[in-house]
């Protein structure tokens, strides 16, 4: 570990630009990272925060022949939206750049040709997938397939998303082209390789020696895994339409393979903002007085532990990570987020069912963020942490702080007098929150640092709980003088230290207290640790707001029946149909004898969860029928209802009643069943189906 590093490189995963960001990536990325970033500059500490649009890659290929569009109106379309996204959430990028830039072109040319120069690369002739009928070769993810470790029948060319193994596509059984739907053949193409073998000692050196201390146990453990392993070339170069032109004389055709091109990114982005800014980029790539961090989610590990410091390392003059702090997955109400399958909730989207509540779920996000493992968000905790947390603590404590100022002095903030023990304690305790909260999330524990946040809260509501100023006001007004300053003094505090977390909030905060924001005026994060005078005496704070507005059970209800109609929409996408049954003459159809019947009576079959017991008026008598629609009827509501009958079924004996004919169903996609029923008004009991 760097110890006080003298500036801070720090980068965020680059999202593809081939569909929105949702709350996956902003619990995963994002948020961390962001508060990672914004604390630093509240300690007054030089920071790079560096990221932006991934553009290349066989994702973007494959959502443009989907939307038939071009790869370039694909990445356009995306990189609005997702920009828009990160400006409406607060995240605080010092620069969000694109892969497609010309300095990123440049710059991961440059990164390959002095490697190449070098013979850092292995080149090599191999048999790789190729679609005869779309003439081209298959990209991992243009490749599906049975996965040889789990037999998993969806897994792609590159990883089976269901048992996480990383595969190539010639390992795949039964290989499909997701293009055509042709079965590949096997083609020879050159490619040039990383040989990843040769640097084994030293990532062992590096990372399971030197941060087995100090790296997240899952992000270390996936790491000892691959390299124990054993690891492989690995090729940096692919077969695409789509990308930049690998530089070197006979590749025409290909394409840097994207995990190549776009760690590379954070340096191009970098050299982008050092050129606006008047900077010069290197001393934040290849000075060791910089740390740099990595900010992941778990299916990125393996490239930023392991690929992308072997090609640092092999071009010889960068820095290497100080810690990757990778998250694990965010579930959504127990399913594993799905771009494909829309289950997500899509940033763009929470704001217009939340608008101005960027920081709700920011809260709800770390909060409950997948620091160690897979976490799962519901919507109820969503609730419940803006309501009984947000609400309840935080927001409390600054309204009744606000409404008391502006009630017993004008706004003004009172000269104290004398401090009490518990004030004393009280202001002693606030100072000791700093560094408590900096230990966590230098520890990149940002779950624990939110927790200490809030407990900043409980003692502002705990002191004015136990104080009681709105009684004392009655009998000793000049000691409510200083209880208020005293509380006055923790608002201050949780306006600097929640901007990390909060930062709407923390803006809110500044116009109600008026704080200046200016940096040569506003408080940092180390006056909270060492001044007990944060708001003087006789400045005029403003009138309060609503900080965190409580949240209905009914717009709860709403996000769920949203999702649910996903599910629905999704299983009915999914269902395929059974396959046709073997063929039968028209005269084994005739023999059946189909009759329109209505039920007239109906009721549950004891000790049965899924019989119905009915009687029917067939047209030619009326007969007893057990029918296992229980789970998805109840008897009153299909008395009267017209079905179809099957009424020459032999008997049969169901628990004791015999069952005189069968009526016909059919499945809905949610797995509940429908009757099949003529659907034109007139058509009486007992007539013939045929």
């Amino acid at each position: 570990m760097i110890q006080n590093p003298k500036r801070y490189t720090i980068t965020a995963a680059l999202p593809y630009t081939n569909g929105p960001i949702h709350i996956g990536h902003l619990a995963g990325v994002y948020v961390p990272s962001d508060i990672y970033s914004r604390y630093l500059r509240l300690q007054g500490k030089d920071v790079a925060f560096m990221c932006g649009s991934d553009e290349h890659g066989v994702a973007i290929s494959m959502k443009a022949k989907k939307e038939g569009i071009t790869p370039q109106e694909v990445i356009d379309k995306y990189d609005g939206i997702i920009r828009k996204s990160f400006i409406d959430f607060g995240i605080s990028f010092d620069n969000y750049s694109r892969t497609s830039a010309k300095i990123h072109h440049d710059t991961a040319s440059e990164f390959f040709k002095k490697l190449y120069d070098k013979g850092d690369f292995i080149e090599e002739v191999t048999e790789q997938l190729y679609d005869a009928k779309a003439d081209q070769f298959l990209a991992d993810r243009f490749v599906v397939g049975t996965c040889p470790k789990c037999g998993n029948e969806e897994a792609y060319g590159d990883q089976c998303e269901k048992c996480g193994s990383t595969l190539n596509a010639t390992d795949l059984i039964n290989p499909k082209s997701t293009i055509t739907g042709e079965t590949p053949i096997m083609k020879s193409t050159k490619h040039w390789f990383l040989p990843l073998d040769r640097y084994s000692d030293f990532l062992t050196e590096w990372i399971l020696v030197g941060h087995k201390n100090d790296w997240k146990p899952n992000v270390y453990g996936q790491v000892k895994s691959w390299i124990d392993g054993g690891l492989e070339p690995r090729a940096v170069t692919r077969d695409l339409d789509w990308g930049i032109d690998v530089p070197v004389a006979g590749a025409e055709g290909k394409k840097l393979y994207v995990w190549f091109d776009a760690p590379i990114g954070y340096i191009s982005a970098t050299k982008e903002w050092a050129a606006r800014e008047g900077k010069d980029w290197e001393p934040y790539w290849k000075n060791d007085d910089t740390k740099l961090v990595h900010f992941i989610g778990k299916d990125n590990i393996v490239f930023h532990c392991i690929i992308f410091p072997a090609m640092l390392k092999a071009e010889g003059s960068f820095i290497l990570p100080d810690n990757v702090p990778a998250n694990e997955f965010l579930n959504l109400e127990g399913n594993k987020l799905s771009t494909s399958k829309n289950w997500a909730v899509w940033l763009h989207e929470y704001l217009e069912d939340f608008p101005n509540q960027q920081d709700v779920l920011r809260y709800a996000l770390t909060a409950n963020a997948p620091e160690s493992k897979d976490n799962d968000f519901t919507w109820k905790d969503f609730q419940a942490r803006n309501n009984n947390e947000l609400a309840a603590i935080f927001g409390n404590f600054i309204n009744r702080v606000v409404v008391l100022t502006n009630k017993y002095y004008e706004g003004v903030v009172p000269n104290p007098n004398e401090f009490s023990v518990v004030d004393e304690a009280t202001l002693t305790e606030l100072k000791a929150y700093p560094a408590v909260i900096s230990s966590s999330i230098e520890r990149y524990r940002f779950r624990e640092a939110l927790g200490e946040l809030m407990n900043v809260a409980r003692l502002g509501n705990k002191y004015l709980a136990d104080e009681e100023p709105w009684k004392m006001v009655k009998t000793d007004p000049e000691r409510v003088k200083t209880q208020m300053y005293v509380a006055l003094q923790i608002a201050t505090a949780l306006r600097v230290l929640c901007e990390p977390f909060l930062p709407f909030t923390a803006e809110k905060l500044s116009r109600i207290l008026v704080i200046p924001t200016k940096e040569e005026s506003q408080l940092t994060w180390n006056d909270i640790a060492t001044n007990s005078d944060l708001i003087l005496a006789g400045h005029k704070i403003g009138e309060g707001e609503i900080l965190f507005a409580q949240i209905e059970d009914e717009q709860i209800q709403k996000q769920i029946d949203k999702l649910e109609a996903t599910k629905t929409a999704n299983i009915a996408e999914n269902k395929k149909a059974e396959p046709q049954k073997e063929l039968i003459q028209y005269d084994d159809f005739a023999k059946m004898d189909l009759r329109v019947g209505t039920i007239i009576e109906a009721e549950k079959m004891p000790k049965a969860n899924k019989l119905l017991v009915l009687k029917i008026d067939t047209g030619i008598d009326v007969r007893t029928i057990v029918s296992g629609i229980a789970e998805s009827f109840s008897p009153e509501e299909i008395i009267g209802k017209q079905v179809t009958v099957l009424v020459n079924l032999a008997p049969r004996a169901l628990r004791g009643v015999e069952s005189q004919g069968m009526i016909l169903m059919t499945n809905l996609p949610d797995g509940k069943l429908a009757f099949v029923n003529p659907d034109v008004a007139g058509v009486g009991n007992g007539e013939g189906i045929n």
